[in-house]
């Protein structure tokens, strides 16, 4: 714990009553320091105890690699909840450890009164270390019982759909209604659809009609690929939807940390920044020392680089929040803080002085290994940043229909990703899928040339 090291805790409760007093309004925060290792297997996994999978020994041997070459360093893990947990790793120096305390003082602002991840707390935060902790414990007893095989079979599905939730709905939801809806009675009180319906060719494009007894499934294209399989899927015993569902709840967890990265790494090294900066208790060599740890952290570019090719998101976020305070005040910052997620943040709020500034660019990369400066339009920019943020980071694809025999076929929305698929990925993913659904599986999407494809599932 922080009280292991006497000089920190006092440094971190006085931190911590100078944030009340700057207007911090915070979760309670435990915070723990842990070896550099532990440290790792934490940030990798997501979570201090998670289910087991292979996928995650791949990030740790990444993880170990980018660090023994220099290139990625783990001041501190955060995980938002009531209170926060926050492990600091015994490697980091006193000074940086007390910046991290800072640090992590202006997420858990963040993560009390930012829309987002009040709502997402709401529905699967407040406890997740204890409930993904239950998550691996049943995993392990799946294990147990059913063996390596077939446990890491429906791992496999249900983690190469971790991101296929539907960020616009809930956690718990209800299955579809029994009865299919009578659409054309429900249509007749209102004269507007009536007479909308009975415009040339709008009959023509109305679903066709459903036996009775029998409504489509689903009855609309669904996102929630997670929660639909684990519901939906023909042959998917108890446990094998325990998975699934288990998978979906941490997903839901980890997205307001997704989709807020930027304005959160931001939030957060501002208030660092200002609290060492305020702190007059702590010794002269100690804020040097925690300044320049600072200043490694928001730096635009790696070591010795002068540019960089990818937005640091503590430095990007780090430099839009002082240029907010300076110009509207601490108090619309804390609105803009309140209200808006990396989508709004950006596109409102990353103006073309501020990102001449920062120099930031739109590059495009040649076959030779040469790249060039593609774009200086600051809408480019804007979503230059935002285009791997959105619906996840993933394709948007949907459970478009269960056919009788129970094949099921996914439709991605191509018009709305405006990315395409990565062909071989979605091969791979289609047959994880195909493992546990146990019906034939198709995927429509948009080929190179722009027609039509179907991938088919081999099961």
């Amino acid at each position: 714990m922080v009280a292991a090291n006497p000089g920190l805790k006092d440094y971190a409760d006085r931190i911590e009553q100078l944030a009340v007093r700057l207007g911090l309004d915070f979760y309670p925060v435990d915070f723990e320091v842990v070896p550099n290792n532990f440290m790792m297997e934490i940030a990798v996994y997501g979570l201090p105890v998670r289910m087991p999978h292979w996928s995650f020994g791949v990030r740790y041997i990444h993880q170990l690699i980018r660090q023994g070459m220099g290139h990625s360093r783990i001041f501190e893990v955060m995980f938002p909840g009531d209170p926060c947990h926050a492990y600091l790793t015994e490697d980091n120096t006193v000074p940086e450890n007390t910046l991290v305390v800072a640090h992590v003082l202006g997420h858990a602002d963040f993560a009390k009164n930012n829309h987002l991840f009040a709502r997402f707390m709401e529905m699967a935060g407040g406890h997740i270390l204890e409930n993904a902790a239950a998550h691996a414990h049943r995993i392990d007893a799946a294990l147990e019982e059913y063996g390596q095989e077939r446990v890491e079979a429906v791992l496999d599905a249900a983690l190469a759909l971790e991101p296929h939730i539907d960020t616009n709905g809930e956690l718990h939801r209800l299955p579809y209604p029994a009865q299919p809806q009578d659409a054309d009675a429900a249509d007749e009180p209102d004269s507007f659809r009536q007479r909308f319906h009975n415009l040339p060719g709008e009959k023509r494009l109305r679903s066709e009609p459903q036996r009775p007894g029998r409504p489509q499934i689903p009855p609309r294209p669904e996102y929630d690929l997670l929660w639909f399989i684990a519901n939906y899927a023909p042959e998917l015993e108890g446990w094998e939807r325990d998975i699934f569902l288990a998978v979906r709840e941490e997903s839901f967890y980890f997205y307001p940390v997704f989709a807020c990265q930027i304005m959160n790494e931001g939030w957060a090294s501002y208030w660092h920044a200002r609290l060492l900066r305020e702190a007059d208790f702590l010794p002269h060599e100690l804020y040097l020392s925690a300044i320049k740890a600072h200043s490694d952290v928001v730096r635009p570019f790696a070591a010795d680089n002068q540019l960089a090719l990818a937005v640091n998101p503590y430095h990007l976020g780090f430099s839009i929040w002082e240029d907010l305070i300076e110009k509207r005040g601490l108090e619309a910052a804390r609105r803009i803080c309140r209200e808006e997620d990396d989508f709004g943040f950006i596109r409102n709020y990353l103006d073309r002085e501020l990102a001449d500034k920062l120099e930031l660019f739109v590059y495009e990369s040649h076959d030779d290994g040469g790249i060039r400066i593609a774009d200086r339009d600051i809408h480019a920019i804007r979503e230059a940043i935002l285009a791997p943020k959105f619906n996840y980071g993933a394709p948007r694809v949907a459970a478009s229909r269960m056919h009788v025999d129970g094949s099921l076929e996914l439709v991605h929305d191509h018009q709305s990703d405006g990315r395409g698929l990565d062909i071989s990925r979605a091969e791979r993913v289609l047959e994880y899928i195909a493992r546990v659904w146990r019906r034939p599986v198709s995927l429509h999407t948009i080929g190179v040339s722009g027609n039509p494809r179907v991938i088919s599932s081999r099961k």
